[in-house]
């Protein structure tokens, strides 16, 4: 049961978050891209570095490492977004796969990171004990979150998107479930890892037009659910109501946003 579950959870994910890979890849990925580099540089990725991005997206992350010697390889749901990942990296192993039953051996890397992934699991705990099989002795695992909600321009489109979406399932926790540091620290336990220091980076959101930040916001898993449940109008009213406010006079659009990481070990 279990197995159809996770399998299951996946294809979800999959399809979601592939839905719009191309407007995801050019646009809306990088809007994170400070906490990428923040968590690269802590882990002092280089050569002979092995890292493995689990929920690695479009592969901008697993690139950045690459670009610093770092020998990388990549696990997502979305076949349409590792399509762009082997492009960025031709040199990575990127396999289509779920974060509960990594497809990789025991003890293979220095590194792995979940920018904003494993929470999406089926089974989080599994997720992270996986991770931290394929994790060498001495090796880190990297969870990144949101940053805590309150004071965060970014939080209003979480918002702004709840009233579009289904019912969440029982005890779902939301985006900021994990925002606070001891919610964060006792997800990393329930997956067996010991958690060490935690982080939080300011990731300001910026887009060249309008037009554009509608395009990379509507790409994410959630907001193509959103326009699933309750229309593709309703979604670009929605996002354009949260936006407005932040159009700078050049017409650009720049808000504030945080990311929060915990490195943790086995």
């Amino acid at each position: 049961m279990a197995e159809t579950l996770e399998k299951r959870t996946s294809e979800i994910n999959g399809r979601l978050w592939g839905a719009r890979a191309r407007d995801w890849a050019d646009v809306q990925e990088g809007q994170f891209a400070a906490a990428f580099h923040a968590v690269l540089a802590h882990a002092k990725v280089g050569p002979g570095t092995n890292h493995l991005d689990a929920g690695c997206g479009a592969g901008m992350a697993a690139s950045l490492s690459a670009s610093l010697g770092a020998q990388v390889s990549g696990l997502d749901a979305a076949e349409t977004l590792l399509k762009i990942a082997r492009e960025r990296v031709p040199n990575g192993d990127f396999r289509q796969g779920d974060l509960e039953a990594l497809p990789f051996e025991d003890d293979s890397f220095d590194l792995v990171t979940g920018f904003n992934s494993f929470q999406y699991a089926g089974d989080a705990a599994q997720a992270l004990r996986e991770a931290g099989r394929v994790t060498r002795p001495g090796g880190k695992i990297a969870i990144m979150t949101w940053g805590e909600p309150a004071g965060m321009e970014a939080a209003g489109h979480v918002a702004a998107l709840k009233p579009l979406l289904p019912p969440p399932p029982p005890g779902a926790g939301g985006p900021f479930a994990l925002s606070q540091e001891a919610s964060l620290r006792a997800f990393a336990e329930a997956g067996g890892l010991t958690p060490l220091e935690t982080v939080d980076v300011d990731t300001p959101w910026h887009y060249p037009d309008l037009e554009t930040a509608l395009r990379g916001m509507a790409s994410s898993g959630v907001a193509v659910k959103a326009a699933e449940h309750s229309g593709e109008d309703a979604l670009m009213s929605a996002m354009t109501a949260f936006l407005k406010p932040f159009e700078k006079p050049d017409g650009s659009v720049t808000f504030g946003a945080r990311a929060r990481y915990l490195i943790a070990t086995v």
